[in-house]
């Protein structure tokens, strides 16, 4: 008989207020869309608040209202996931319709989370006043402090928010620790996707790694040029994110080392594979876009980067699905 016999079975779906903790979350992960829609809009509107002259987005405006107009219903679909997240009627909503737009956003606003105060705090220790700001204009540097802040507080919220409705709703399936797991649970198919994405993150990993400790490798020339302890930073949050992504999903489906939480392991490749896949396929779509310039055409090894990044991280996801789903059927 396997563990998961004993398991209790899931809170209902009460229908009692969310409690003063996750209604303060829920105000505050709305409040901190506030600033990010608010430019977007303006941008749509024809506005240039906080983007300087010379900027590279004016060159394309079509494509700018484009890009803003789909920013603006991604941080819409924030307040919808912060309401849904501490309603009754939320307990309700089908399991995948939630946990799909909840793996993009983590996935997405976990790097800002470690890499916008890495950068600034690696600004602080060598002086570099261009802290989180590329080279060339692009926005006043007061939009990237206003933007990135209000990420990083939706992320605190709407994290915390989804761990707490998690746990309420499934909180039965990951109980316990990795040694204590059917044998079942992982089963073959989670094995080979998380083997194939090892092996697929071997090309992206090595590539960050390379451009994290500053080699060259694969950039052009404008790219060189470019590069500043920004950049250095974001490689080497990209590799960070890949390596637990691999690992602990490895962990997950080997259900090795033994005593390690089920909950812990499942939460880090939750959050990592979102990271490595959300952002790189954001980024193989961003490198896709045409562009008169040949100078700022993305060179071919970095979107190999991001392909590689892409893949790994929807093979690592799949794995993460499988498991609830088998550990769900235990339950």
């Amino acid at each position: 008989m396997t563990q998961t016999a004993h398991l209790p079975a899931p809170a209902p779906a009460a229908g009692h207020r969310p409690s003063a903790v996750r209604r303060v979350l829920r105000v505050l992960a709305i409040l901190a869309c506030l600033p990010y829609i608010s430019l977007k809009v303006v941008w749509v509107a024809g506005g240039r608040l906080g983007i300087p002259d010379g900027s590279v987005l004016l060159e394309h405006p079509q494509m700018m209202v484009i890009a803003n107009a789909v920013s603006v219903v991604a941080d819409v679909l924030v307040v919808v996931l912060a309401l849904l997240l501490t309603q009754a009627w939320g307990r309700r909503f089908p399991a995948w319709l939630l946990a799909l737009p909840m793996w993009a956003a983590t996935g997405l606003l976990a790097p800002i989370m470690t890499g916008y105060p890495t950068q600034l705090a690696v600004a602080l220790v060598t002086g570099d006043e261009k802290a989180a700001a590329p080279a060339e204009p692009f926005l006043d540097e007061w939009v990237f402090g206003v933007v990135y802040g209000g990420f990083i507080l939706q992320g605190l919220a709407l994290g915390t928010l989804f761990a707490l409705y998690a746990r309420d709703r499934w909180g039965h399936l990951w109980q316990g620790r990795l040694g204590e797991l059917s044998a079942r649970t992982p089963g073959r198919d989670s094995r080979a996707l998380a083997v194939a994405g090892a092996v697929v993150a071997l090309v992206p990993a090595a590539l960050h790694l390379l451009w994290a400790t500053g080699s060259t490798t694969g950039l052009s020339a404008r790219l060189i040029a470019e590069r500043d302890s920004d950049d250095y930073v974001l490689e080497a949050d990209r590799f960070v994110f890949i390596a637990v992504a691999v690992v602990l999903t490895l962990f997950l489906v080997l259900r090795r080392p033994a005593r390690l939480r089920v909950r812990t392991t499942l939460a880090l490749a939750w959050t990592a594979s979102g990271a490595v896949g959300c952002w790189g396929a954001y980024l193989s779509l961003v490198a896709l876009l045409p562009d008169p310039d040949p100078s700022k055409h993305v060179p071919g090894l970095v979107q190999l980067s991001y392909a590689g990044d892409m893949i790994t991280g929807f093979l690592l996801a799949a794995c993460v699905a499988l498991f609830l789903r088998r550990r769900s059927a235990e339950a």
